[in-house]
């Protein structure tokens, strides 16, 4: 998955549906005089009032609805949800007016922050802000709706959808069916291309009108540098980071390559993007045990956390103790009794709910509350502890104004919670009485690999997306190639390639949810290098010897004391000024990963002595 949770709460419901309902919108006043400080500190406190108070109405409106799915309280959510989006859009529009004023520093952060909440600027003009929302409900609603019919045939019984198709290309292992799979979902999105190059066109309007040279330089202008910058900084981050990626991508190819031989994927060149286990070649988890040959003489040090909760009887009510316990373990205070009432915890008998995970923040203030349909397995225990980790952020920053409370960067809040993720080692399992003896720390080769084929091998594709969509936003790609340099961009980042033939008349694209919703994709590539960078810092600061992978923070008040510092600033201050609140650096560095790492990358080396690499 890109991610375990959904904040919903924030003006994150702002921006994820963005351009929803901006025809209801007002348009700004018209004023005679020129602006003043003391007028735009006026609009200020009453735009920071009055979202507050939407945020607040759509967020209990949203968890009704995630709790009792009826069509009363989607249609409930949704018009909450309007409010909220109405009144951004509107006043992102009204702080245009106090554009090239001189204002005090933290004025002009909430200006420009209050613009940039909006993942979709619509234009001014009413008819074409109709347009866009009608054409970003549309492709979001054609995705979902998205399914592969035998032709002559369109009943649910004979059609097949994402899930499904998905399932084909985890578990199959006959190439042919997973080409059929693959082909089947990725006919759902040529339907889409119409509407998505006049989005194209009415965004960058929108964009344009709120400032910027069109929405790929709107979208990087949230990193606190300019849009230019922020594209080099990702391309130095993947430079530190490809040579590790290089040699994950060798080994899993020749495995690939021992299991289907050359006709189907051959010793070199790209790996056939259908054979990784998943719809998007983006985390290869799920082919663990078609390239893991070599490892099968060595018994690892895999410790399943499953049977360990089993044996202990710790049931879903538990597991979320646990997950408090390594909090307040760090110096944090427990979570409010409010916490304990109004979450959800498990799966009701009486009725539907969402149960995919998630973590909110109701109030702003101290009504913190997650929603999961715990399973009592090891998945669940680290999914607790990454969920736990965003109502802990969200508390930490609850003094501030409302526009400052939310992550130094949208990838801090996903970073943090898998960052705690990461001290769910042996030697933490054993510290709670759950693991009896932990195994030696000599081959967790098994293990690292594991978490390489998801974690690893997702980097480059958290960045394609956005490459694409922003050459495609500043006009570099032309409609008439959008297939073409998809897959040119997935193969020079990722060495991926199509099972088969794939021409203009595709749009494999929006094959992907996030290109056909309008959702930024940078934020995960983010979050997956800061999670190891927090780690290595954390466990700096603590004062562990061991090696990083093997390292816990539990108990260290020194390290939740630095964590609480950073968590608490919110998005107050640029995010390095964050960052290096937290790691004493105020860049973002992957060599972290690299030192994680460091026993499986000596491993893999040695597994490639003599292959040929790359692509």
């Amino acid at each position: 998955m890109d991610s375990k949770s959904t904040r919903k709460p924030l003006l994150l419901a702002l921006a994820l549906l963005a351009a929803a309902l901006p025809a209801a919108a007002q348009p700004p006043a018209q004023h005679a005089d020129p602006p003043t400080a003391e007028e735009a500190q006026q609009f200020m406190d009453g735009a920071e009032k009055r979202l507050m108070d939407l945020a607040v109405e759509a967020g209990r409106a949203a968890w009704v609805q995630a709790n009792f799915i009826t069509d009363d309280t989607q249609a409930l959510a949704a018009v909450a949800n309007d409010r909220l989006i109405a009144a951004g859009t509107e006043l992102a529009q009204g702080a245009k007016r106090f554009d090239g004023l001189q204002l005090p520093p933290e004025l002009a952060r909430k200006m420009l922050l209050l613009k940039l909440a909006l993942t979709l600027p619509a234009p001014a003009d009413a008819a074409k802000r109709a347009e866009l929302t009608k054409i970003a409900a549309a492709m979001e609603a054609a995705y979902g709706a998205g399914k592969w019919c035998p032709e002559g045939k369109s009943s649910a019984e004979d059609c097949l959808d994402i899930g499904e198709l998905s399932k084909v290309l985890a578990e199959s292992r006959d190439p042919a069916k997973l080409q059929e799979a693959w082909t089947r979902w990725h006919s759902i999105s040529p339907p889409i291309r119409k509407d998505f190059v006049r989005y194209v066109e009415l965004a960058n309007e929108g964009a344009r009108e709120l400032g910027f040279k069109d929405l790929g330089a709107m979208w990087r202008s949230k990193y606190d540098m300019p849009p230019d910058a922020f594209a080099a900084e990702l391309d130095r981050l993947w430079g530190q980071v490809k040579p590790f990626y290089d040699s994950l991508h060798c080994y899993v190819r020749a495995e690939l390559n021992k299991k289907y031989g050359d006709a189907v994927q051959p010793k070199t060149g790209p790996i056939r993007a259908d054979l990784l286990g998943n719809m998007w070649a983006q985390e290869w988890g799920n082919v663990y045990d078609v390239v893991s040959a070599p490892l099968q003489a060595s018994s690892g040090s895999s410790v399943d956390v499953t049977k360990l909760l089993a044996a202990k009887k710790v049931d879903a009510l538990g597991m979320v103790k646990i997950g408090e316990r390594f909090y307040t373990s760090l110096g944090f205070e427990p979570l409010p009794k409010t916490f304990w009432e109004r979450s959800l915890f498990t799966q009701p008998r009486d009725r539907d709910v969402v149960c995919h995970a998630s973590a909110w923040s109701i109030d702003y203030q101290d009504d913190l509350r997650i929603k999961m349909c715990i399973e009592p397995t090891g998945d669940d225990f680290v999914t607790i502890h990454h969920e736990l980790g965003h109502n802990f952020y969200q508390r930490a920053y609850n003094q501030q104004p409302f526009l400052f409370q939310d992550s130094a960067n949208d990838g801090f809040h996903e970073a943090i919670g898998d960052t705690i993720a990461l001290s769910v080692t042996p030697e933490y399992l054993k510290e709670i009485d759950l693991l009896d003896q932990v195994p030696p720390a000599t081959d967790d080769t098994p293990q690292l690999l594991r978490m390489a084929l998801d974690k690893i091998a997702f980097l480059p594709f958290g960045l394609v997306i956005d490459q694409w969509r922003w050459k495609v936003f500043s006009g570099e790609i032309p409609p008439e190639k959008y297939n073409e340099t998809w897959w040119e961009l997935r193969k020079k980042y990722q060495g991926v390639a199509p099972p088969g033939p794939r021409s203009e008349a595709d749009f494999d694209p929006a094959a992907k949810y996030h290109v056909a919703a309008n959702v930024p994709y940078t934020r995960y590539f983010l979050a997956r290098i800061l999670q190891f960078q927090f780690q290595r810092a954390l466990c700096r600061i603590a004062g562990d010897k061991g090696p990083l992978h093997r390292c816990s923070i539990y108990g260290s008040k020194e390290a939740g004391k630095r964590l609480d510092e950073m968590l608490s600033m919110g998005v107050s201050q640029p995010w390095p000024e964050a960052l290096k609140a937290l790691t004493g650096e105020s860049k973002i560095d992957a060599t972290a990963i690299q030192d994680y790492f460091a026993p499986l990358k000596t491993w893999l080396d040695k597994q490639n002595a003599g292959r040929k690499c790359g692509w």
